[in-house]
């Protein structure tokens, strides 16, 4: 369940040329969101769940603004905005660390790595209805994806607003990486890396794909948290391994796509 949703958010934008600037920002929600979940975690008041939302939204929204000129947005700048902002939560997040109870540190610095070592059905039942509530609505919104994956002026020519549909994506969708977050900590490379391997399988069409990313999603962590505790004689944390298995996978994605720069 933790997996699912980035799996299922990287379909719907990922592969539209009219999305991929929020594809781009999205990727840099979960080390905000996490930057929400840790605050909450060393302040008793604070709802979790809400604390990551509103801080993974706040990142992808100031990302967004930063790239934003004239009405336009490039991927160049706007990869540069992401990086900033990741990088002035990732200080934030250091220095809550730093501030932080001894005790409360160790939770947080496991935390961060990812894991569901302290997986408990008390966490299902916080994060299930948002999750589940996240992916019905990008779900029903299968249709509208495979419009937006046409451009800004073919969507406008049907009769539908880019903009607004693409904050409909934006906002279920960091909703779910949140929740997500939230209970499991950060599990890198998943809403890069598994979409991709779906497309590769099944590809581009949304009515298909997300669900597919879904199920896959989750049989992908099952998969990897199993190798994560029986490879060695302790237990790595899953996050840092499906960073190890993502990024060569990525990279050879990166080459085989050829990916620039270009805006």
């Amino acid at each position: 369940m933790c997996c699912s949703p980035f799996s299922s958010a990287g379909p719907w934008l990922q592969p539209a040329r009219g999305c991929r600037p929020f594809s781009e920002i999205l990727s840099y929600a979960p080390i905000c969101g996490a930057f929400g979940a840790a605050l909450a975690l060393t302040t008793p008041w604070l709802p979790l769940q809400l604390s990551a939302f509103l801080f993974g939204l706040t990142a992808v929204a100031l990302s967004y603004v930063l790239a934003r000129s004239r009405r336009r947005v490039s991927t160049i700048s706007l990869v540069l905005s992401g990086v900033i902002v990741s990088g002035m939560f990732t200080s934030l997040l250091t220095i809550l660390q730093f501030l932080t109870d001894p005790f409360k540190l160790q939770t947080i610095v496991h935390w961060t790595m990812g894991n569901l070592h302290n997986a408990s059905w008390a966490k299902v039942r916080s994060a299930a209805p948002l999750i589940l509530l996240s992916c019905t609505w990008l779900f029903l919104m299968r249709w509208r994806m495979n419009v937006l994956a046409l451009g800004d002026e073919e969507t406008r020519s049907v009769g539908l607003n880019p903009e607004r549909e693409k904050l409909l994506v934006l906002l279920p969708a960091t909703l779910a990486a949140s929740a997500s977050v939230a209970v499991a900590g950060v599990i890198g490379l998943v809403g890069l890396v598994v979409p991709h391997m779906v497309r590769m399988l099944i590809g581009p069409d949304n009515t298909r794909s997300m669900p597919a990313a879904f199920t896959f999603g989750g049989a992908f962590l099952l998969l990897v948290d199993n190798c994560s505790r029986s490879l060695t004689s302790f237990e790595l944390p899953v996050g840092v391994f499906t960073t190890l298995l993502g990024g060569p996978f990525f990279v050879y994605l990166l080459k085989r796509a050829r990916i620039g720069w270009e805006a």
